[in-house]
């Protein structure tokens, strides 16, 4: 259970990465937010329940939508 106030977002959300940064690794490219999730420095994601959520920048979303 989340202990800040507002709640982060659930790892299911869609704004799963605006959860907080409770340990963070800099130097392996990596961090864990509040809601288990595990952000990778390239964007790509891990969720708590062994999902893996591939690397999206929005530049990707330009390239898709032309």
């Amino acid at each position: 259970m989340c202990p800040h106030s507002p709640s982060c977002p659930s790892p299911d959300a869609k704004d799963r990465e605006a959860a907080r940064t409770i340990a963070a690794h800099p130097e392996q490219g990596w961090s864990l937010l509040c809601n288990g999730v595990v952000l990778f420095e390239d964007t790509g994601e891990l969720l708590p329940d062994g999902v893996a959520i591939a690397p999206h920048r929005p530049t990707d979303l330009a390239s898709s939508a032309a």
